[in-house]
């Protein structure tokens, strides 16, 4: 590690297509300094998510750089003064904050209220997979569509075999043994990942869906939870049952949300980064999300996500990791780390 006064980053300074090597570079940044509630981290391990992508080719950085990276895993080097949930030395991992330097640096700044402990049966690689899928789809089942342990019916997951459907249908498992999961995905070894997991059944999201799912629950179905809803409305209004929920990850340009009103049904919208961003009053909320996450791993309840591991952590192992990303094809999440190979 370099002196605290300037440490290792890898940063955007331009908004470029990830063929050129200049759309992601090595440098060095200011050493950060905790406030009050702020852990120092040193980063062990950081996954790739799709708003990484999304900022690294979409929106140039202001004042000419920015450190993307969210999800991290690593080891508590300092804190500020109104800190009390952690200590130096302690193993953490979280998603961060879309305002402020991102993870992908030798040290980074983050508030102690969305961080969790590291799950101890997991190693830095494979934690750095979950935070912010985890806290993503914990939100989206039990904070907007509020599927209670008790409850019955049927989840469509579109998008099963990426990070956060892989989270959602395993916490549908581990938390909610009334519901049934139908998951979605195209490919075999897509297909594969999600049965796996736990999907009672899985359709292909790039035939007739809406048929598909109709086979399986001729009535309909109660929840969607989707990573990809341009174009879909028609296709939920169909499956869903009077008074069914979506929840939406994604950024579609407009959402109809006219034709949901014959069902009464009801669109959320889920933004992990939203807490945080608004400075909401129940921002520890995350913090407890991630612990409980941790729990459930270490019973054995769910498991790791993590499916491409690339070392170490450079701007060309970076690059690399948008690509895959960015190539839509990814099952479970893309680690880059640090930490050497068992």
């Amino acid at each position: 590690m370099t002196s605290t006064n300037e440490i290792r980053a890898i940063a955007q300074t331009a908004a470029l297509p990830v063929t050129s090597t200049d759309s992601l570079v090595s440098t060095t940044i200011p050493g950060p300094v905790p406030g009050p509630h702020d852990l120092l981290v040193e980063v062990r391990a950081v996954s790739v998510n799709p708003v990484d992508v999304k900022l690294r080719g979409g929106a140039e950085p202001e004042d000419g750089l920015r450190v993307l990276g969210f999800d991290a895993s690593g080891t508590v080097r300092a804190v500020g003064g109104a800190v009390t949930l952690f200590a130096p030395g302690d193993e953490v991992s979280y998603a961060g904050a879309i305002d402020r330097p991102g993870s992908n640096a030798e040290l980074q700044l983050v508030d102690e209220r969305v961080v969790g402990r590291k799950p101890s049966t997991l190693s830095h690689t494979e934690a750095a997979a979950l935070p912010l899928t985890g806290i993503t789809a914990w939100e989206s089942l039990f904070e907007k569509l509020r599927i209670a342990p008790e409850a019955t019916g049927t989840l469509l997951v579109v998008g099963g075999a990426g990070g956060v459907g892989s989270i959602a249908i395993q916490l549908v498992r581990a938390l909610l043994p009334g519901v049934r999961v139908i998951a979605t995905a195209s490919r075999p070894e897509s297909e594969a990942w999600v049965r796996d997991l736990g999907a009672h059944d899985v359709v292909d999201h790039h035939g007739d869906l809406a048929a598909q799912v109709l086979e399986l629950a001729p009535d309909g179905i109660e929840w969607i939870l989707t990573t990809n809803s341009t174009g879909q409305l028609p296709v939920y209004e169909r499956v869903l049952r009077t008074f069914g929920q979506v929840v939406a990850i994604d950024d579609p340009e407009q959402v109809d949300v006219v034709a949901l009103k014959s069902k009464a049904l009801t669109w959320h919208w889920e933004f992990m980064f939203a807490r945080s961003l608004h400075g909401a009053a129940d921002l520890a909320e995350q913090h407890r999300i991630l612990d409980r996450i941790a729990d459930l791993v270490d019973a054995g309840r769910i498991r790791g996500t993590a499916t491409t591991v690339l070392r170490p952590i450079t701007a060309e192992t970076l690059r690399e990791a948008h690509r895959l990303v960015e190539g839509g094809r990814v099952i479970g999440k893309v680690v880059v780390t640090d930490e050497p190979e068992d």
